[in-house]
């Protein structure tokens, strides 16, 4: 079994930034790519940001230029970096993993919880 926890949201003004974090934790054979995706009141989840295993990144296009995906690979942790933030930024951010458990068994995507991050001055 897999876990994925998130921390670092809150509420701040536009404008300013915050570091979301999520660590996986569990019986981790091989974490492939990492993502976070968000998901706003009556909206369906989006995908934010990805980043592979070698450090290949993608970026929905409204935060481009605003917002950086990295991760520590040796502590299975994906962080966002969201700066310049907007009120259309609300939302809850779900971190993923594209998780294998054992060389036999094929991958699977893992979900964090999720964390609220709010932008309203």
């Amino acid at each position: 079994q897999v876990q994925l926890v998130e921390s670092g949201g809150g509420l701040v003004q536009p404008g300013g930034s915050l570091r979301l974090s999520c660590t996986a934790s569990g019986s981790i054979f091989v974490i492939y790519s990492m993502g976070w995706y968000r998901q706003a009141p009556g909206k369906q989840r989006e995908l934010v940001a990805k980043i592979t295993s070698a450090g290949i990144t993608n970026y929905a296009d409204s935060v481009k230029g605003r917002f950086a995906i990295s991760r520590e690979n040796a502590n299975n942790t994906v962080y966002l970096q969201m700066n310049s933030l907007k009120p259309e930024d609300t939302a809850v951010y779900y971190c993923n993993a594209n998780v294998r458990t054992t060389i036999t068994r094929p991958s699977f995507i893992s979900w964090g919880q999720g964390t609220q991050v709010t932008v309203s001055s």
